[in-house]
C-alpha cells in the first residue's frame, strides 16, 4: 500500500514553510516597490505594475511552498498529488500573468487612440485591430493554459494516447458542428486586417442606419440610430454588400431637394441656398451647390449638394437648411411654389362647362 503518512512533517518544518512564505511576499513586495520607484523615473506605463502585481505574488509563493516542501518527506503519494497540483496551479497562474499583461497593453494601445477627435481614423483602425487580436489571443492563451493543466494529469495524458486512433473522426465531427463558429472567427481575424469595419465607422447594413459600437471575435453590434442594437455576424461583412460612409474619412456630402415651379428664377434660389448653407455653423466650407437635376411638366426639381465634418452633423445641415429654404420659398418668392395649372380652350370648351363667350351673351 502507498504511503501517504504525513508523520514527517514537525513542528520544524511547518516553521520553515511558513517562514519561506513570509519571506516570499516580502521580497515580492520590495520589489514591486523598487519596480514602482523606476516607473516614476521612467518611460514605463503606470498601468503595467498593477496589472502583474497579484500573479507575480503568486508565483512567487507557489515557488517558496515548493522550495520549502522539498525538505519535508510527505510519503509517495502525497510527493505526486503535489507535483500534479503545484503543475497545475503555476500553469494557471502564468496564464493569469499572461491575461493580466495583455489586458494592460491593450489598455496603452486604446488610451494613445483617442477616437473623441474628429480625425480619427487612425485612432478607430488602431483601436478596431487590438480589440480583435486582443480576443483571438484569449481564446489562444486559454486553450494553451488549459491543455497545459491536463497535461500536468497522468492519467489524462494516457487516455489521450490511447484516444489519437480515433482523433481524425473526432476532428471532422467537431469540425463540421463548429463550422459556422470557426467560419466568423476566420472571418474575424481576416477583418482584423482587411478593415472593412472599423470601431464608430457610420454603415448602413439591412437598410439601417447606425454606428459600429463593438466588434467581437464572432459578431458585430451595430448601434442603430434610435439606439437599437443589430447584431452582426462578422462574415456577414466580408460576404455582403453594404454601405460603409467613413471607409476612408468622416466627411460627407448631402443633399436637398426642391420642387419649384417651372416659372421660377433659379439664379435667386441659388444664392439664397448657398447662403443658407454658408450661414450654418455645421458647414464644413468645401461644398454649397445648388443645380437643376430634372425637369418635369408641373415642376423643376432642384438639387442642393452641401457638406460636413460627418454623417451627424450632414443630416442636421440639412434639415435645418431645407427648413430655411422652404420658409424663403413661402415668404419672399410664394410664386416659385409648385402650382398645378389647367387650361380651357375657346368654343366646345366654353359649351362643354355649361358658359358662353361674352360677346355671344351681349348679342
Amino acid at each position: 500500500m502507498t504511503d501517504i503518512s504525513l508523520t514527517h512533517i514537525t513542528p520544524m518544518a511547518v516553521m520553515s514553510i511558513v517562514i519561506s512564505v513570509g519571506v516570499a511576499f516580502l521580497i515580492h513586495w520590495a520589489l514591486y516597490w523598487i519596480a514602482l520607484r523606476v516607473a516614476r523615473h521612467s518611460r514605463i506605463e503606470p498601468v503595467l505594475l498593477p496589472a502583474i502585481f497579484q500573479p507575480t505574488r503568486w508565483l512567487v509563493v507557489l515557488l517558496a511552498l515548493g522550495a520549502g516542501l522539498k525538505s519535508i518527506e510527505l510519503g509517495d503519494r502525497v510527493e505526486d498529488i503535489w507535483a500534479i497540483g503545484a503543475r497545475m496551479i503555476f500553469a494557471l497562474l502564468v496564464g493569469w500573468l499572461i491575461f493580466r499583461l495583455m489586458r494592460a497593453g491593450k489598455a496603452m494601445l486604446e488610451a494613445r487612440a483617442d477616437i473623441s477627435v474628429e480625425d480619427n481614423l487612425k485612432a478607430r483602425r488602431q483601436r478596431t485591430r487590438v480589440g480583435i487580436l486582443y480576443r483571438i489571443a484569449q481564446c489562444i492563451v486559454g486553450f494553451l493554459v488549459i491543455a497545459m493543466m491536463l497535461i500536468a494529469i497522468p492519467g489524462v495524458r494516457t487516455i489521450g494516447v490511447s484516444l489519437m486512433a480515433s482523433a481524425g473522426l473526432a476532428a471532422l465531427a467537431v469540425g463540421a458542428a463548429a463550422q459556422p463558429a470557426l467560419k466568423n472567427l476566420i472571418a474575424g481575424i481576416q477583418m482584423a486586417f482587411s478593415e472593412p469595419i472599423r470601431l464608430d465607422d457610420v454603415v448602413i447594413v439591412e437598410g439601417e442606419w447606425g454606428r459600429v459600437e463593438e466588434i467581437r471575435l464572432t459578431y458585430v453590434i451595430i448601434r442603430i440610430w434610435d439606439d437599437r442594437r443589430m447584431v452582426v455576424p462578422v462574415s456577414y461583412f466580408l460576404e455582403k454588400p453594404f454601405q460603409n460612409w467613413t471607409t476612408k474619412t468622416s466627411d460627407l456630402l448631402g443633399t436637398v431637394f426642391l420642387h419649384v415651379d417651372p416659372t421660377a428664377d433659379v439664379e435667386r434660389i441659388r444664392a439664397r441656398f448657398v447662403a443658407a448653407v454658408q450661414a450654418n455653423s455645421r458647414w464644413d466650407g468645401r461644398v454649397a451647390i445648388l443645380q437643376v437635376t430634372d425637369h418635369r411638366a408641373d415642376a423643376l426639381e432642384l438639387r442642393g449638394l452641401l457638406s460636413a465634418r460627418n454623417a451627424g452633423i450632414a443630416f442636421d445641415l440639412r434639415c435645418e437648411v431645407r427648413e430655411a429654404m422652404l420658409a424663403f420659398l413661402r415668404d419672399e418668392m410664394p410664386e416659385a411654389l409648385v402650382r398645378g395649372r389647367q387650361r380651357v380652350e375657346a368654343g366646345e370648351g366654353l359649351a362643354g362647362l355649361g358658359l358662353t363667350r361674352p360677346s355671344d351673351a351681349a348679342g
